[in-house]
């Protein structure tokens, strides 16, 4: 007897189905690797080896780290966005790569919806510097002294598209400002430049700031975030200083390509969620300025909603002043 296209059709999806939902009980059955977009050594490499290491606990396989870096993190992203999704091969990303580089520059994928997001871990917000000279004691009077300098005062930048060079035209934004942007290749060499007084200030990472503000060898104004460093707590808010929401940190999670299943993704967040409890990673992570998200703030749901708010807000600056990366 002959079965009819549209049993064989239905008995196709029914077995699909069933091998797909097989696959996601026995996962993961094999290393896991999470993209890195940028070399070995800097904060996202560290943060995405504390927490894989953690995380390979947790899943019973080990977590190999891929340092594929150019291109602002896009090569990195393409590659993850083009991988098969079946939880084995997922990226780490931050404000610049998921959000920025969608902005400042062609991509052959779609930042936001190419992914599936799995979770939120740290972020890390930028503090308000300057050099040591500059003559403001505090916030309110660096942005007095900033507007009515104009163009004489410079602010360095890790480069063109990057956050440092974003919250530069923030803040003249936010606060009538007329900064001199000045673009690094990086932002190690703007800090520098600071320290050594060749430019007046900077937007920089706090786990890359504060240790040359303990040695005093620049001004901290305000960190752009609500709340203050766990690290550093004698550091105002910019709501505390006097440039109410003046808010961005780089801040990172973990995403996997879309189609992912969802039984899948959910074993990695609970991963996620287990390693950042862990007070060993909590205090590894603090120690290099990073702030944790809270325990709400770690489901897939509200990676997807933080990360759309974050487009949402940092595109049309970015787009409105015409900032392109290099």
């Amino acid at each position: 007897m002959k079965t009819s296209p549209l049993l064989q059709v239905l008995g196709a999806a029914l077995l699909a189905a069933i091998s797909t939902f097989a696959a996601a009980q026995a996962y993961p059955s094999r290393p896991i690797t999470v993209v890195v977009p940028f070399a070995a050594g800097g904060p996202t490499d560290t943060i995405a080896r504390i927490l894989g290491d953690r995380m390979a606990r947790s899943l019973g396989q080990p977590v190999v780290i891929e340092n594929t870096a150019g291109a602002g993190g896009t090569i990195a992203g393409n590659r993850v966005a083009r991988a098969t999704p079946d939880g084995y091969t997922v990226a780490i990303g931050h404000v610049g790569t998921h959000v920025i580089a969608g902005a400042v520059q062609k991509t052959s994928y779609d930042v936001y919806a190419d992914f599936e997001p799995i979770g939120l871990a740290c972020a890390n917000p930028q503090i308000i510097v300057t050099k040591m000279d500059v003559p403001a004691k505090d916030l309110k009077e660096l942005i007095a002294w900033t507007k009515a300098n104009g163009d004489k005062v410079s602010s360095g930048t890790g480069g063109p598209g990057t956050p440092s060079h974003i919250m530069a035209v923030y803040y003249n934004k936010e606060t009538g400002s007329s900064l001199q942007i000045i673009h690094y290749k990086g932002s190690g060499p703007a800090l520098q430049d600071v320290i050594a007084g060749h430019i007046d200030m900077t937007f920089d990472q706090a786990a890359n700031a504060l240790p040359q503000v303990r040695a005093g060898k620049i001004k901290a104004y305000a960190v752009t975030s609500k709340s203050r460093l766990t690290s550093q707590p004698d550091i105002p808010t910019v709501d505390e200083a006097g440039l109410p929401n003046f808010y961005m940190s780089v801040w990172h999670a973990f995403w996997a390509p879309k189609g992912t299943p969802k039984e899948v993704v959910n074993r990695l967040n609970a991963a996620l969620v287990e390693t950042l409890a862990d007070p060993a990673v909590q205090k590894r992570l603090q120690d290099l300025g990073q702030e944790l998200f809270t325990r709400e703030q770690q489901t897939p749901e509200a990676l997807r909603a933080w990360h759309k708010a974050e487009i949402d807000k940092w595109w049309p600056l970015i787009k409105t002043a015409g900032i392109k990366s290099e």
